[in-house]
């Protein structure tokens, strides 16, 4: 898949079939209007093409106005969303920048400037609910009058139900929240998962770890940066890793701003994912992790964050989560050989 900034660019395809959104999750709904979208590209010839937003317009209005309350919570960062939609089978990505020109166009001037003279839409798919332009104006309405007046066609994909309920980003959002990660699953189609780069922190598991049984390595975690400030999940879970090693890892994972360490540290308060791995793969030695990139999948929440007022109750909390995760992957194995047999 191609990934493109902007629109103007030598590289963009001259003709698509287009669909617009934010695709937060790429959840089955996203998958299946993907699907359809590839269809009809195939038949007319043209690339299919996604048009998305970073920051998402939410977010942008939100700190216009001074009320984050009103950003809605990120299920994954750019990277994860650009994976999923290549994984769809996706030609080509236009990440737009969402800033005050693109807020204030009207839904004519996004309709002329970006769809027609910018991205040559020969086909244009949409949701149930979209709406553009400046001050949400446009609607499906005026999008199909456009494409008859301007020669593009214009389709609608209505809600997708997964046994009878809606799919949707604020569906997966609220499974997170509850900490139900079957529900987010069924939702999205695959185990929620948070990937990226694995960068150094202040080594405070190692520290930690010196004093528990395991020696240098009792603590040793991965730390990857969630961009976003606000995240869907947060909290302890056991997870799987993947990318490190042949087989994927069992460990267990904080996904938060780390509420028991000074904010001042080298993370500066920003939310962090820090996976602790089960069994520390040995090829990797002490500093081999640095770098790769990594995929966590979040299979099971153990609870939410907590406030520890020392660090002896921070290790003894950390050794109780290793322990529960550890219960976690047993009862899990326990119960997939019970099903074969």
């Amino acid at each position: 898949m191609q990934i493109f900034r902007g629109f103007r660019h030598p590289g963009v395809a001259k003709a698509c079939a287009l669909t617009i959104g934010n695709f937060d999750g790429v959840h089955r709904g996203h998958q299946a209007m993907l699907g359809l979208l590839a269809n009809e590209a195939r038949q007319r010839g043209v690339a299919s093409c996604v048009l998305t937003f970073e920051p998402h317009p939410r977010d942008y209005f939100a700190q216009i106005m001074r009320k984050p309350e009103l950003a809605p919570a990120r299920i994954g960062t750019l990277r994860d969303k650009l994976s999923e939609l290549a994984a769809s089978g996706v030609a080509q990505t236009v990440v737009l920048p969402f800033d005050a020109r693109l807020a204030s166009l009207s839904p004519d001037a996004f309709i002329q400037d970006v769809l027609v003279d910018g991205l040559g839409a020969r086909y244009v798919l949409v949701g149930d609910d979209f709406r553009f332009g400046a001050k949400r104006a446009g609607d499906y309405a005026m999008l199909d009058q456009a494409g008859e007046r301007l020669g593009f066609d214009v389709a609608r994909m209505m809600s997708y139900e997964v046994h009878g309920r809606r799919v949707s980003s604020s569906a997966v959002r609220e499974a997170l929240a509850a900490g139900d990660m079957a529900l987010a699953q069924t939702l999205l189609g695959r185990p929620y998962a948070i990937s990226g780069h694995v960068v150094h922190g202040r080594k405070l598991g190692r520290a930690l770890g010196a004093s528990t049984p395991g020696g240098l390595d009792g603590f040793r975690t991965l730390n990857m940066r969630f961009k976003h400030w606000k995240p869907a999940a947060s909290g302890i879970f056991a997870v799987l890793v993947h990318g490190l090693s042949d087989e994927p890892l069992p460990g267990v994972a904080n996904l938060g701003v780390r509420p028991s360490l000074d904010a001042n540290d080298v993370n500066g308060g920003r939310v962090l994912l820090e996976t602790h791995c089960l069994e520390w793969p040995a090829h990797l030695g002490d500093e081999g992790a640095y770098g790769k990139i990594a995929r966590v999948e979040l299979l099971h929440k153990l609870h939410d964050e907590l406030r520890y007022t020392s660090l002896e109750a921070l290790t003894a909390g950390i050794a109780k989560d290793r322990d529960d995760a550890r219960a976690f992957f047993a009862s899990t194995h326990r119960q997939t050989t019970r099903d074969r047999i």
